[in-house]
């Protein structure tokens, strides 16, 4: 998935205004205007569409974890410079407190099937022998399993 399709995803999930979402950024430290999240959240044959960069939307991801879960104590996160499906997932579960049994009940809802074991390897670290790389179909069947747990609530 495309970075442009992830904060679009998470802007219509939890039904984000253009000010709330550059709250979200101000909130990681980062400076964004309208204009820019209007081109971000463009599609992309629109002629002003921009696409957002990996460390910027690993900004807003850790704005999204600060609101949900409140700012650490110390030293902030720092914006990952290159972002890959597992990380976004990463951040998208801490960000909203899921468990494994939450991932894997809200994945079932909409008809994906993963075991226990498959879901914890996305969540280790590259250099572990368990890891897995997440595909962009888990992650789009994520975010649409989001989309019904949370735009409901």
């Amino acid at each position: 998935m495309n970075n442009n399709d992830i904060l679009r995803s998470i802007r219509y999930i939890f039904d984000l205004s253009d000010s709330e979402m550059i709250e979200l950024f101000a909130l990681a430290e980062q400076t964004v205007s309208r204009m820019q999240v209007c081109d971000w959240l463009k599609k992309e044959d629109d002629h002003a569409f921009k696409g957002i960069v990996d460390r910027d939307l690993a900004n807003f991801l850790n704005g999204f974890i600060m609101d949900k879960r409140g700012k650490k104590e110390g030293a902030q996160p720092i914006p990952e410079k290159k972002l890959n499906n597992n990380i976004v997932f990463r951040k998208l579960k801490i960000a909203l407190h899921l468990k494994d049994t939450d991932i894997l009940s809200m994945l079932d809802s909409v008809g994906m099937r993963i075991s226990k074991h498959e879901l914890s390897a996305f969540f280790r670290k590259p250099t572990q022998s368990q890891y897995r790389p997440c595909k962009d179909q888990i992650l789009r069947n994520f975010l649409n399993a989001m989309k019904i747990k949370y735009q409901d609530s």
